[in-house]
């Protein structure tokens, strides 16, 4: 909660899972402005976010695990590649232990998951 608090800008994708709260509450929440990250702005138009975090602190909060999808570890290389420190923030899952060892979930075994319907 801290580090949202303190970024200058905060990206919130939820492409990947449902979000039991709406933006606008979560923004109240952090006392901070929220911008949407698309499937789109993730996987093609990201390099805006990385560029900004060259020289500002920004936050980029996934619903879920952050490894679990490829698009994440995608982007997490790419700002390697581009020289900006990565800090993460696991989720209480060992999905992510998959993922931080470069192992990719989608091939590592069955997972199951349990979907809401809305």
């Amino acid at each position: 909660m801290e580090l949202v608090q303190a970024s200058d800008k905060i990206y919130l994708e939820m492409y990947t899972a449902i979000l039991m709260i709406s933006n606008e509450r979560l923004s109240q929440f952090f006392g901070k402005e929220i911008t949407v990250a698309d499937r789109e702005f993730v996987e093609s138009g990201c390099a805006q976010m990385i560029e900004e975090s060259k020289t500002q602190k920004v936050s980029f909060l996934v619903v879920g695990d952050p490894f679990c999808a490829t698009t994440h570890t995608d982007l997490y290389l790419r700002c390697m590649e581009a020289g900006v420190k990565v800090n993460v923030v696991h989720n209480a899952s060992i999905v992510s232990a998959m993922g931080c060892c470069g192992l990719q979930v989608y091939r590592f075994g069955e997972i199951v998951s349990i979907p809401f319907f809305t």
